[in-house]
């Protein structure tokens, strides 16, 4: 009996006193003020050592609110503002977004914009579940927004009261805890600006540390869009002339070091471009030029930064550049009218040695075959007026090749007292198979005299001795191209008496000597020209080839008399219509035109001006495939064009037989010359 008493007494301290202490704790825990404090602990709870509030917040919807105007800068710029519709501080969401885009790695960011979606898909979740009171309270604090989203469903419970004034202001204060740990609305909204700009930022980072770690170019749009092949070269001469901007700026000169490297760049970029005009044309190591160069252009932008200086330079650099372009279109243009004028050594051989040969033939040696044919009106008759041995002998030979029936063909040649026994000896050697052959020396004909031609009695005057030969005229480039020795041959202007030369033919095919026949032109006989005298190709196709090119309409006498956009015509082919050429007394309207052009105030020298006048309402259009011009200026001549023409022409400068010659164009002229004969060999002319 002693023995139980004890141990009941430890019975009842060991189990029933706890189950009591424990009921009472229980019992404690029923009160409100203790369930919201418990509530704020769990609110607070640490996650992987780290502690905050729960990141739970989500964003307010986009569709109730208009996207923020700003403009964000970075922070290598000089002024960096943003610019927002919030009231909030302008520098503590410059000073964010500089670390958001600086510091925070781009791993973080993208989380960062995870969360931000997700946050905002709960949102729209639980405004679809709520009143639409408690939208609108929503709306005004974030902090219930939180707890709406996690205790969906659960207001019954009583767990938030957002009507106490005390708890609005404690959630007020949260809401700007919260502000500084997570990005703020406007943050986010650039976000994407942010990542746009990406790009660009890393570029610069890369250029300013001196670190470029892409292994291939970054494209542009320019290239992406045209897809050109040159974009790299481009992109080179673009850093030469930037380089050269930087060369030339105050700033950048007091930095000898900046300088030596740009001018070590500017050398392996220069050698890296070459001659290169594709990207496929550029050595390996090009691009590897370029990111050196771009790394030195950039420390030259730090260093100068001063735009107004930079677009000085560059004007200036403008303006030079123009005046270097005119002056060189101007030498250009002197040295083409000079290697235009300049006879090569070898044809001013030929004729030598060709005069040599002739006056060592006997009499009868010297005659051509078939005179009986020269005045037959019924043959096809072709007239050449030339003093070069060559490019005669090729417009011979291209006709004669081409023809149906050559022995039905007559050239009719004139020359100069120079080239008269060099041009007889060279067909005597090299006759045009069984075409007829007739060489005439102008001399001869004694009917031409300054008192019937008035252009003779012109090129005689001291006034046009002066034009031609005076040094202080030779700077004039408006004139240029009229001081070509042709206009001083009277053999440039025998197209304008064809009928007294040919007295007993019908129709005459004028040829000039630097164009190549490629088809038969017989059938240029047997056109019907409708009263008119010339048949001619029209050249309107182009503005430069109207009247108002080429004769002067502020003179009352060309302006009376013409139509300034009429379409003129070309000379190097032409079919002349000899017994309407005598009916309308032809030879007199052009002594009358060259008599009032005295002065040159009418057009300059030259044969198409005054024929243009001549034949105004007298010219017959040929089709254009009869005659293709340009092969002797032009280096875009349309191939189909040339490949269907009867006749091509080299009129310009760049005629076949001379140097600058366009080689493209030059292999239609050489394949009728033989370089195997002899008198060419002697003379060191070669394709």
């Amino acid at each position: 009996m002693m023995l139980r008493k004890p141990v009941l007494f430890l019975l009842f301290v060991t189990v029933l006193a706890p189950i009591v202490l424990y009921t009472d704790r229980l019992g404690s825990f029923t009160s409100s003020s203790s369930r919201n404090e418990f509530i704020e602990d769990v609110s607070a709870l640490a996650f992987g050592g780290e502690n905050r509030q729960l990141n739970l917040l989500p964003q307010e919807s986009l569709n109730n609110l208009k996207e923020p105007i700003g403009i964000i800068y970075l922070d290598n710029l000089s002024n960096s503002v943003l610019n927002s519709d919030a009231s909030e501080s302008t520098g503590e969401h410059s000073r964010k977004i500089r670390e958001s885009s600086e510091e925070s790695p781009l791993a973080e960011s993208k989380e960062h914009k995870n969360r931000v979606l997700s946050a905002s898909d709960d949102e729209n979740q639980s405004e679809k579940d709520n009143s639409d009171d408690g939208n609108q309270l929503q709306k005004e604090n974030p902090i219930m927004q939180v707890t709406a989203g996690v205790h969906e469903g659960t207001d019954n419970d009583g767990l938030l009261k957002p009507e106490s004034t005390g708890e609005k202001e404690s959630k007020e204060e949260q809401k700007g805890v919260k502000k500084e740990e997570e990005p703020s609305f406007s943050e986010q909204i650039s976000y994407n600006a942010l990542e746009k700009m990406k790009n660009k930022t890393e570029q610069q980072s890369e250029q300013i540390s001196g670190n470029v770690d892409s292994e291939e170019p970054v494209e542009t749009n320019t290239e992406k869009q045209s897809g050109q092949t040159d974009a790299r070269v481009r992109h080179l001469k673009d850093q030469l002339i930037r380089a050269k901007v930087y060369l030339g700026l105050g700033a950048t000169r007091n930095n000898p070091h900046f300088i030596k490297e740009l001018r070590q760049r500017m050398k392996e970029v220069q050698r890296a471009l070459g001659g290169a005009t594709k990207d496929s044309e550029l050595p390996r190591n090009a691009y590897e030029k370029l990111k050196a160069m771009e790394q030195t252009l950039a420390k030259g932008k730090q260093i100068q930064d001063d735009c107004t200086a930079v677009i000085k330079k560059l004007r200036a650099i403008l303006h030079s550049t123009e005046e270097q372009l005119r002056v060189h279109k101007k030498q250009t243009m002197f040295l083409t009218q000079l290697a235009a004028k300049t006879l090569p050594k070898g044809l001013h051989c030929l004729p030598l040695r060709l005069s040599t040969e002739y006056y060592s033939l006997n009499s009868s040696q010297q005659q051509f075959p078939n005179q009986e044919k020269l005045e037959d009106p019924i043959l096809f008759h072709y007239a050449l007026f030339s003093d070069n041995i060559l490019a005669a002998a090729v417009v011979v030979n291209s006709t004669v090749s081409h023809a149906k029936d050559p022995a039905n063909h007559v050239f009719h040649i004139v020359t100069d007292r120079l080239n008269y026994a060099a041009m007889r000896m060279w067909f005597l050697a090299n006759p045009p198979g069984k075409a007829t052959i007739q060489v005439q020396n102008i001399e001869e004909f004694t009917w031409l005299n300054s008192s019937y031609s008035p252009v003779l009695k012109q090129l005689g005057s001291p006034s046009m001795i002066d034009y031609y030969f005076k040094a202080h005229r030779a700077n004039s480039d408006s004139n240029l191209k009229f001081r070509n020795p042709k206009y001083l041959s009277i053999l440039n202007h025998l197209r304008f008496y064809l009928p007294e030369i040919f007295p007993k033919l019908h129709k005459v095919l004028f040829l000039d000597d630097d164009i190549v026949v490629q088809k038969d032109l017989t059938g240029l006989w047997s056109l019907n020209l409708k009263g008119k005298v010339n048949g001619a190709v029209e050249t309107c196709g182009e503005s430069f080839h109207r009247f108002d090119r080429y004769l002067n309409f502020s003179n009352p006498l060309i302006s009376k008399n013409f139509d300034p956009h009429a379409c003129g015509w070309a000379y190097g082919m032409n079919v002349f219509d000899l017994e309407e050429w005598k009916n309308q007394n032809i030879t007199g309207v052009y002594h009358a035109w060259q008599k009032l052009n005295h002065d040159r105030q009418l057009w300059k020298l030259g044969t198409l001006p005054p024929g243009l006048i001549t034949f105004w309402n007298r010219t017959f259009p040929l089709g254009r495939y009869w005659h293709v011009l340009g092969l002797g200026y032009n280096p875009n001549v349309n191939q189909k064009d040339i490949d269907r023409a009867a006749v091509i022409h080299y009129n310009g400068n760049m005629k076949p037989w001379l140097e600058i010659g366009m080689p493209k164009y030059r292999s239609y002229w050489a394949k009728f010359v033989d370089y195997d004969q002899v008198y060419l060999r002697e003379c060191n002319i070669n394709p």
